[in-house]
């Protein structure tokens, strides 16, 4: 009896561990992706071989089922600091709904401030050794700026994806721990027109082995330094001796 009863048990199981798994007990091998910039230069333009490749970052957006939360977290703070009239970082990734810090140490004032596509906000003049917050609850770019010194600026890209790469000096990408699956792909390339951007979107395949994404190729014409206006839409005025 005692024998019957103990076959009983292994014969159960065995018919457990035969059953198939659960998608959430399936360990799904995810994808390390690459992607290198190359900047495409105008037949009149002569190819500067030590020019570095701009700021730029490349996101997955999936197409189809579940992503892996990218959220704010109510504890978790992000810094954007201010110190020898710089930002640092220059370009900062966050969730959608995070809670970024500017922190003044330098000397001076400073005023930041963005009133573009992205989160819209002024933060008014600020003291040395004080900080201010912004809660970036969009999805997009803000550009970053001073309204005291003109030669300040900064990028927060806010995404709902977790799946992300900012490039290198040589305009290579690497993100990590990416799902098999279907995604539209996004970049971004500091100082290129949204048009350029726009057509550069495309939907791509990632595999559960490595996948290489190839080239991204971007075309830049010559410009004049860029400039940008001060927070009421005027040109900075010059001040060989600025009181901040």
């Amino acid at each position: 009896m005692r024998h019957q009863r103990l076959t009983s048990i292994c014969a159960a199981l065995l018919l457990l561990t035969a059953q198939p798994r659960s998608r959430a007990e399936i360990t799904e091998k995810r994808a390390d992706v690459t992607a290198h910039l190359e900047e495409v230069h105008y037949a009149h333009t002569a190819k500067d071989s030590h020019k570095q490749i701009p700021p730029a970052a490349l996101w997955l957006e999936p197409i189809h089922g579940d992503t892996q939360t990218f959220a704010a977290t109510p504890h978790r703070r992000y810094i954007m600091m201010q110190k020898n009239k710089m930002f640092t970082p220059h370009l900062l990734i966050v969730p959608v709904g995070s809670v970024v810090l500017f922190p003044n140490k330098d000397p001076f004032f400073h005023n930041v401030f963005s009133l573009f596509d992205g989160k819209r906000f002024d933060l008014g003049l600020y003291e040395a050794g004080s900080t201010r917050a912004v809660t970036f609850s969009r999805k997009g770019v803000s550009y970053i700026f001073c309204n005291i010194h003109p030669e300040m600026s900064a990028v927060v890209l806010a995404l709902a994806t977790p799946y992300y790469g900012i490039a290198d000096a040589r305009g290579v990408f690497h993100l990590h721990d990416v799902p098999p699956g279907e995604y539209e792909l996004h970049i971004w390339i500091e100082a290129e027109p949204q048009s350029l951007l726009d057509r550069l979107t495309k939907q791509v395949k990632i595999s559960s082995d490595s996948t290489n994404l190839g080239e991204i190729q971007f075309e830049t014409a010559p410009q004049l330094t860029g400039k940008h206006l001060n927070k009421f839409g005027q040109p900075y005025h010059p001040d060989e001796s600025p009181i901040y």
